[in-house]
């Protein structure tokens, strides 16, 4: 008899316990796809030593925002919003299918990407937050404000004077939550607050910062992605998976990224990045939209 193949899915911190009771959704999904195709499922903790052994190990892994560490191995993300997901064969974004892929807006349907965008809309922002401009420019920040790391164009601080100096707007940037900085960092930040006085630095407040911005800056958080919903244009300055219908200094160049441009159909493009590019744990079909990505990457389901 022919032994099953075992699939090792490898997370940590709060997914774990989740993942291991059958409360986190996608996972319980993704298991009970896999198993019904007659797959062994373990759900194990990612640390150092489970990934220096990992190739070593028989079968096939799955990993949580990590890379993967052998050619049967494969890593997932949540896509943003919602119970979207990607399965993908690299843990940076820049490189999945959907960067590579051209995103033409006439071959999408109008009437139901505005309907689609509409009701996510309604289901993010339940409150009744509503979109306004105020005209000031909202840079959400995340970690490493002094470095530039491979994908971005330049350090956040950089960024930071880049935006004062071609925009001449109030400009409100936002420490991320789970980010720690270090006393070096808020120290440059804070020099730089204090030499421009259009600059306003703050922690929280990210969302009525989205909802009121006339325009999104950032290395490629993923409050640009949100804002698409509240129909916010944004200038990213590293390398993402969403930065089709975004200003891109990465990809167009830092004079062409702050010119003039279009306005972007964002229903349309939400409908092509969501609903026809990602996995959809809360629908009936998503159990084979994760064995056909898996298939996709070549394993034997």
């Amino acid at each position: 008899m022919t032994r099953p193949e075992h699939l090792r899915i490898y997370l940590e911190g709060e997914a774990l316990p989740r993942a291991r009771a059958g409360t986190h959704n996608f996972f319980r999904r993704l298991k009970a796809a896999v198993e019904g195709q007659g797959w062994r499922v373990t759900i194990e903790e990612s640390t150092l030593a489970s990934r220096l052994a990992a190739p070593g190990r028989e079968g096939y892994a799955l990993y949580r925002m990590e890379e993967p560490t052998h050619a049967r191995a494969l890593t997932c993300r949540h896509c943003y919003v919602g119970a979207f997901w990607n399965i993908e064969a690299s843990a940076k974004r820049w490189e999945w299918p959907v960067a590579q892929a051209p995103f033409y807006p006439e071959e999408v349907d109008v009437e139901a990407a505005t309907k689609f965008a509409k009701n996510w809309r309604k289901s993010l922002y339940s409150s009744g937050i509503l979109s306004s401009d105020e005209r000031f420019v909202f840079v959400p920040l995340q970690g490493r404000l002094t470095e530039r790391r491979s994908f971005q164009a330049m350090s956040p601080l950089a960024m930071i004077e880049e935006v004062l100096a071609r925009i001449d707007l109030p400009v409100l940037a936002t420490l991320h939550p789970n980010e720690s900085y270090s006393a070096e960092e808020l120290a440059a930040l804070d020099r730089l607050a204090a030499g421009h006085p259009r600059l306003t630095v703050q922690r929280g407040g990210s969302m009525a910062a989205l909802q009121r911005c006339s325009l999104v800056v950032t290395e490629n958080s993923s409050m640009a992605f949100e804002g698409f919903f509240l129909e916010k244009p944004a200038i990213l300055f590293a390398e993402v998976d969403f930065h089709h219908i975004a200003a891109s200094v990465p990809r167009d160049g830092i004079a062409a990224a702050f010119a003039p441009r279009p306005r972007p159909d964002f229903a349309r493009y939400l409908y092509w990045f969501l609903k026809e590019r990602a996995i959809n744990a809360g629908r009936p079909e998503c159990e084979a939209q994760i064995l056909a990505a898996l298939r996709r990457h070549g394993w034997p389901i």
